[in-house]
């Protein structure tokens, strides 16, 4: 069997689109693709251009635009329907007009799905997959068979499932791809049916599509590498239906750092958190802190044990240096933090001021006092950076809050919509610089108004805080015990398109928390953010 090299191949496109919550756009697609073509995959799915006029588009614009350096694109799609011809079957010929290098069959690799959801007999199947597998090859394509239900069908009749492989690899195929389709496979019973194909098709190149419903969907596809197979499928961030599939992000790192298999290079693989992020803003979703590899917290130390490791040696509690991966180290400030995590950070965040010992224990017993209060500064890093900037001689708050009023109103509309419309207006009073600024705003709530009327009073100043976005907005309820007059938590998300961070608020009164929150947000911006237009 070849196992010269492996081969990555991207699915975000096509099965990653599947998962519930995610929806992209024809420009999205392009943008991802090229994404990854610069990460360095090889094959990249671009969609199933029967299923939909926005993956036809996309397979369009493919072609339009400028060449991609290294990766190749398949149409993805079933094989003929039973009973039709190829040159019939408008799914086929749709695959045949997106015009791409490859196309990548998907076909019943299970008898129990051909008898009860093809509805069609064993043989038609099997003349199903070599029909489509040849007319594909005639016209010069690369085809992948995609054995949907591969290993399910395989534990229910082996023969059959094999022959089914058989028959693709007669027709042409280029790779077979074993799918945990519904991805409750365990790793010796997925390595057993493994070897049961390469003994009936020694000849062929094998690859490995895994979900994650039983959670192994990585570590099946890494087993499967180490047994022959030589194409790896998944998605970027583990996307997918249900549970999702194989993180080819995870993959691609491990078949490098762990298995030595260069499937990147290294200045590819040191793109795989910035590809990782750039997806999850396109797919419009919040990153998973805690992803293998790219997450933020992926290198994130709390523990004091820890992180007095790590201060010693960088490989004390890491399993790899993080810049491999384009990540970094973290350390975590909280309540249960020592000196070490704190003097840790302060160098992490520049501030570069030397603190005596009680200053130190002043500050740590700060942290833990608004921690106590319900602050969390974990999530919150830039909250924690200004808690610590304000303790500096000669730092002045930009602002400073005096009142704000927030009214809302319920104006009825005319018809049969009863609902109504809600109006919320802040008048706020903020210090600047010295100077006292009246203003006020009418905004999509309460505290977008506020936003708003802070704005004002601050642009002329401190332009920078225009430019302040909000991302995320997030408000947890601390003792539910409470009920509506629980303390709650308030962590907002800001960007100004250069930079992210994320500030915190606490109180019993969810306009103040948010205030809190949004008023750290600008003080930031303004004072502790650097700009990165000014030379560091």
């Amino acid at each position: 069997m070849p196992t010269d090299r492996v081969q990555l191949y991207d699915t975000t496109l096509r099965d990653g689109a599947q998962m519930e919550g995610i929806s992209l756009s024809v420009e999205d697609k392009v943008r991802i693709t090229r994404k990854l073509d610069e990460l360095g995959v090889e094959w990249i799915e671009g969609g199933f251009p029967g299923s939909n006029p926005r993956d036809a588009a996309y397979f369009r614009r493919l072609r339009e635009g400028a060449p991609l350096s290294r990766a190749k694109v398949s149409a993805f799609g079933g094989t003929r329907r039973a009973g039709l011809a190829c040159a019939t079957d408008a799914n086929i010929q749709s695959m045949v007009a997106a015009e791409t290098e490859g196309v990548t069959l998907v076909g019943k690799a299970s008898q129990y799905q051909v008898r009860r959801v093809l509805e069609t007999s064993d043989e038609e199947n099997l003349a199903m997959i070599a029909d489509t597998a040849r007319y594909f090859k005639a016209l010069g394509k690369t085809v992948f068979f995609d054995a949907e239900h591969f290993f399910d069908g395989f534990a229910d009749n082996p023969d059959y499932s094999l022959q089914c492989l058989a028959t693709a690899a007669r027709a042409g195929a280029d790779a077979l791809v074993l799918c945990d389709t519904n991805g409750g496979m365990t790793t010796p019973r997925l390595l057993a049916a493994i070897e049961a194909v390469r003994q009936r098709v020694p000849d062929a190149r094998l690859g490995i599509h895994c979900h994650d419903d039983a959670g192994l969907a990585v570590a099946n596809t890494l087993a499967a590498v180490e047994a022959g197979v030589w194409q790896v499928q998944g998605c970027v961030n583990g996307y997918g239906e249900r549970c999702g599939n194989a993180d080819i992000l995870t993959v691609a790192a491990n078949l490098k750092l762990k298995m030595g298999i260069d499937v990147v290079a290294d200045e590819q693989l040191a793109r795989l958190t910035e590809v990782s992020s750039y997806v999850n803003e396109l797919a419009n979703l919040v990153p998973d802190s805690q992803a293998p590899f790219v997450g933020q917290s992926a290198f994130a130390h709390k523990a004091g044990y820890h992180v007095a490791g790590v201060r010693k040696d960088a490989n004390a509690y890491q399993h790899i240096d993080p810049a491999l991966v384009g990540n970094s180290s973290r350390v975590l400030v909280s309540e249960l933090s020592g000196q070490r995590n704190l003097l840790m950070k302060l160098e992490e965040l520049g501030i570069d001021y030397p603190f005596t010992q009680d200053e130190i224990r002043a500050l740590l017993a700060a942290v833990k006092e608004k921690e106590s209060e319900g602050f969390q500064y974990e999530g919150a890093e830039a909250s924690f950076e200004l808690l610590v900037r304000r303790q500096l001689p000669g730092y002045a708050r930009p602002f400073e809050i005096e009142d704000f009023v927030i009214v809302e109103r319920h104006r009825h509309l005319r018809g049969d919509d009863q609902r109504g419309d809600m109006v919320a207006e802040a008048m706020v009073k903020l210090r600047v610089d010295g100077e006292r600024h009246h203003t006020a705003a009418e905004g999509n709530g309460p505290v977008n108004a506020l936003d708003l009327a802070a704005r004002k009073a601050l642009a002329a100043a401190h332009p920078r805080a225009l430019d302040v976005k909000l991302v995320d907005y997030k408000v947890r309820i601390l003792d539910s015990e409470s009920a509506t007059a629980a303390r709650v938590r308030v962590l907002i998300e800001s960007t100004d398109g250069a930079r992210y961070w994320t500030t915190v608020g606490c109180s019993t009164d969810i306009i103040e928390a948010s205030w809190l929150a949004l008023a750290d947000a600008l003080e930031y911006a303004i004072g502790a953010a650097p700009d990165p237009a000014r030379p560091s």
